[in-house]
């Protein structure tokens, strides 16, 4: 992955993702101020970073995604 002509906040989402294995669209908007985290995951994608999502619901019921570090060609 060449990371030298990502974005800041791609790399940021990336060193999460390789450092703690997921990350939700919350926790990037608290720790990053990413807004819309879909549209970096899809750039890390073509990067080739393989991120696998998976959706959740919390307690209220709302729907959400966390994306995870996966196995290479996993998606």
């Amino acid at each position: 992955m060449n990371t030298q002509t990502m974005l800041p906040q791609d790399l940021n989402v990336a060193r999460h993702l390789e450092a703690l294995g997921s990350i939700t669209s919350i926790e990037a908007s608290t720790l990053y101020k990413v807004r819309c985290i879909t549209s970096n995951i899809s750039r890390l994608r073509k990067h080739g970073m393989s991120i696998a999502t998976e959706f959740k619901k919390d307690i209220t019921g709302q729907r959400y995604a966390r994306y995870r570090v996966s196995m290479k060609g996993a998606k």
